[in-house]
């Protein structure tokens, strides 16, 4: 029983605000120290400083990683953003030697934990990962348009403009120099001075990939986006849903326990009010007539006292006790 206590308390600290705000600073204090050993002089002069940081860190982030999976427990290895958390961490423990130097390369993508940290660059990550499938239809679309104009521009202007299309390689660099949309008029205009008409070859490329092809990729990638967001809202509203069902329940149940505990209270109460010993005896001089005094008007009223068959009418024992 109280390893489970235990895990629970762990895992409500390691998903507090506050955990994560640490743990984000400490990424960005990793960055920043990654980003000044890139200064030969600061590295040469600070160097003991940078290493005691950089052992820090990666201490924080074992002791992170280990809260957390003793917190979660096998559902840990369930989540891939926790899967990217091991390998950078685990590719920062690796010894780098002077012959495996390329391993202290590892240490930058530690900042990449940033990613797994904040929820909402993990929806823009996790929603590029969801638009992958209409993502590849539309850059085959555009890698084809492009090899067509290379092929089509490798044609014509070979011997206008050898520098641009003089190969196939040459020709598909520059095109997709001309995609990017940057120092295309230069390019235009050193292949116009030989062929005038170029500019309906190049104005036609650029229609059609930079504005057609390339905002089909921008909306895929938006609609994944507009898809990821609203699967968070909607795993946020069940997640509401639940807790405020979850209250209503309780209060239910609080409800009806004290109904029944009022229900079990009410035979045992008028069982002792209708006890035999318990009714008032009537005192000296109280008799029948006290009683119906004392009965309500509207008894009187309406339950007159039954008449035996024989009695004298009312009329007369009036007019006997008026007689005596």
């Amino acid at each position: 029983m109280g390893l489970p206590a235990h895990r629970e308390r762990l895992r409500v600290l390691v998903e507090t605000p506050a955990f994560q705000r640490v743990v984000i600073a400490v990424i960005a204090l990793n960055a920043v120290t990654l980003g000044l050993e890139t200064s030969p002089e600061l590295a040469d002069r600070h160097a003991t400083a940078f290493l005691v940081v950089d052992r820090v860190i990666i201490a924080i982030f074992v002791v992170e990683l280990l809260a957390r999976i003793s917190a979660h427990g096998k559902a840990f290895f369930r989540d891939p953003w926790n899967w990217f958390d091991l390998i950078i961490v685990g590719a920062a423990l690796v010894p780098a030697s002077e012959s495996l130097s390329i391993l202290r390369l590892f240490r930058f993508l530690r900042v990449l934990r940033l990613i797994s940290v904040v929820p909402g660059m993990r929806r823009v990550v996790s929603a590029l990962f969801t638009a992958i499938p209409g993502l590849a239809s539309a850059l085959v679309l555009l890698l084809l348009s492009l090899y067509m104009a290379a092929v089509i521009g490798e044609q014509l202007f070979r011997e206008a403009a050898p520098k641009y299309f003089g190969d196939l390689g040459t020709s598909l660099f520059t095109m997709f120099t001309v995609l990017t949309v940057e120092n295309w008029p230069q390019i235009a205009e050193d292949v116009m001075v030989k062929e005038p008409m170029a500019w309906i070859f190049f104005a036609t490329f650029i229609v059609i990939t930079a504005f057609f092809v390339l905002n089909l990729l921008i909306g895929v990638i938006v609609s994944a986006m507009e898809a990821e967001v609203n699967a968070a809202r909607w795993e946020e509203d069940q997640a509401l849903e639940l807790e405020q069902h979850t209250a209503v329940m309780n209060e239910i149940r609080a409800l009806n326990e004290r109904i029944d505990r009022l229900t079990a209270a009410l035979p045992a109460s008028a069982a002792a009010r209708a006890a035999p010993g318990d009714a008032p005896r009537a005192g000296p001089g109280e008799g029948p007539h006290a009683a119906a005094a004392d009965a309500p008007r509207g008894a009187l009223a309406t339950e007159p006292e039954a008449v035996e068959p024989g009695d004298p009418p009312e009329e007369e024992l009036c007019s006997y006790h008026r007689d005596s």
